[in-house]
């Protein structure tokens, strides 16, 4: 028995397996799971549950921080067990299932489900799985990579099974900053006043009469695929710190900028590595993911302090970080994802906020979810908690792709997911446009002629000129406005 990692003896006797934990299960279940951008996930319950799953007749609701690792969502969506998953979800046999209306999917802003947890807006939570690194002698639970929704999970199951993973080291106790902001009408302030912050406590309170089993594992987190930097990713980044040059030069930002936050992927990868070399210093970041770039940033010295949800990084930066762990302990906090996505401190920090656009229309309107305006990719994320409260919201996305045949700048997007009101900045690997400002034809003839591709520049020029014509504060040809994905739908091909 690990008296290390259970501190707390009146739970020593409830060790048991995998598949002794997955027997605990029922038909008709709210299961909640730790796991935030397949970190900190449960590894081996949830995947116990898929095996019974495959023999008896379940169907449950997940609700997790956000996407698990170790493909355990398209398992369980293959077996047919998952009624409805919630709040995000990143992988692509599951997607298969959801856009084939096989498996309901809920897709909420990050910082919101923990608050429609605690305000009983959902069904309650019958289990909860929650990976730990060890169990305090009061009870109490230090998480591992992430920490997502977990606090909320354990503050509101009825019941709690707990992974102890043993790949992680005890010493990351310290790197984690529970807060429980409070119901309403008797809500607190979130007092946070910059990015390393400390408001709460190390560990999270867990009632353990809550506890029906303690599973031991030996897995690690699934790695993040890190693609290297491309002439497109490289441009935009380019663009974009050219931009933030400017700020500097007329004085509305300093060399530290302010609070960085970078929506997971290559492209908001290759954008913080761009930092790497430049003149920006001291910089911070309040964000939900420290992907490889963060830890990148912290050993050139120009990254101070990192606070997010998780830590979701390749196999290597994984091993380096935990091969010297006390030299980055003192530079990063984990929080719970309502209050690292809360609007409150987003607000009040200033936070810049680059996040990715799957398509961007000439007014600003960005789409960040579905494909063809029906299919969904991912999810929204906490792209939505950040662009609507950040000091500037900038989104990305190349020009076009797929051989040039999609253009990411069309002349009204298929699915609204962040309004024109809300955002700042678009860059693509051909401009940047500044919509701080404009009216909806300013804008329009900015993206056009800074952010669109060549092939497609005359056209949407064409257009907008033709809808002027008919008049408008935002001026739409409604039977032409969607034409162009139609048109990929029908030739694999956006080009006229």
């Amino acid at each position: 028995m690990n008296l290390e990692r259970i501190q707390n003896t009146d739970l020593l006797d409830k060790v048991i397996t995998a598949k002794e934990a997955a027997l605990f299960f029922e038909n008709g279940m709210v299961v909640g799971s730790s796991g935030f951008t397949r970190a900190g996930d449960s590894k081996v319950v949830l995947k116990a549950l898929a095996d019974r799953g495959k023999e008896a007749q379940l169907k449950i609701t997940l609700i997790t921080g956000a996407s698990l690792g170790h493909d355990i969502d398209g398992i369980l969506a293959d077996t047919g067990m998952l009624a409805k998953r919630m709040p995000f979800q990143s992988d692509a046999v599951l997607r298969k299932h959801i856009n084939a209306g096989e498996v309901l999917f809920i897709d909420q802003h990050l910082g919101e489900t923990a608050e429609l947890i605690n305000n009983h807006h959902l069904p309650e939570i019958d289990i909860a799985v929650i990976e730990v690194a060890m169990i305090k002698a009061d009870g109490s639970v230090v998480p591992t990579t992430s920490i997502g929704n977990s606090a909320t999970f354990i503050q509101n199951a009825k019941k709690i099974i707990l992974e102890v993973n043993l790949t992680i080291p005890t010493n990351i106790e310290g790197i984690h900053d529970i807060f429980f902001a409070g119901d309403y009408p008797h809500r607190a302030i979130i007092p946070i006043t910059q990015a390393n912050s400390l408001i709460g406590t190390t560990s999270i309170p867990l009632d353990v009469s809550k506890v029906i089993g303690i599973v031991y594992t030996n897995v690690a987190d699934s790695p993040a695929s890190i693609a290297e930097p491309d002439t497109k990713t490289i441009a935009i980044a380019n663009f974009l710190l050219d931009f933030l040059r400017n700020e500097v030069k007329h004085g509305r930002l300093t060399t530290s900028l302010l609070p960085l936050q970078a929506g997971i992927g290559k492209v908001a990868n290759a954008i913080l590595e761009g930092f790497v070399n430049s003149e920006f210093n001291n910089l911070t970041m309040y964000s939900e993911v420290l992907q490889d770039s963060t830890f990148d940033l912290i050993d050139a010295g120009n990254l101070t302090f990192a606070s997010a949800s998780s830590i979701t990084v390749s196999e290597k930066c994984y091993q380096r970080i935990f091969q010297n762990f006390d030299s980055y302990k003192n530079k990063i906090l984990l929080r719970p994802q309502n209050i690292s996505n809360a609007a409150e401190v987003i607000r009040r920090l200033g936070i810049i906020a680059i996040n990715t656009a799957i398509e961007c229309d000439i007014y600003g309107n960005v789409n960040s979810t579905h494909v063809y305006g029906t299919k969904m990719m991912n999810g929204i994320g906490g792209s939505g908690d950040f662009a609507r409260n950040s000091y500037l919201c900038i989104f990305v996305t190349q020009a076009a792709s797929k051989g040039d045949n999609i253009s990411h700048i069309v002349p009204m997007v298929s699915h609204v997911d962040h309004s024109e009101h809300d955002v700042d900045i678009i860059v693509t690997d051909y401009g940047l446009a500044d919509l701080r400002g404009l009216s909806p034809r300013e804008r329009a003839v900015r993206i056009i002629q800074n952010c669109s591709h060549p092939d497609y520049r005359p056209h949407l020029l064409d257009y907008f000129q033709r809808a002027c014509l008919q008049g408008g504060h935002t001026p739409h040809l409604l039977n032409e406005a969607l034409s162009w994905q139609a048109r990929l739908i029908e030739t694999g091909s956006m080009k006229i």
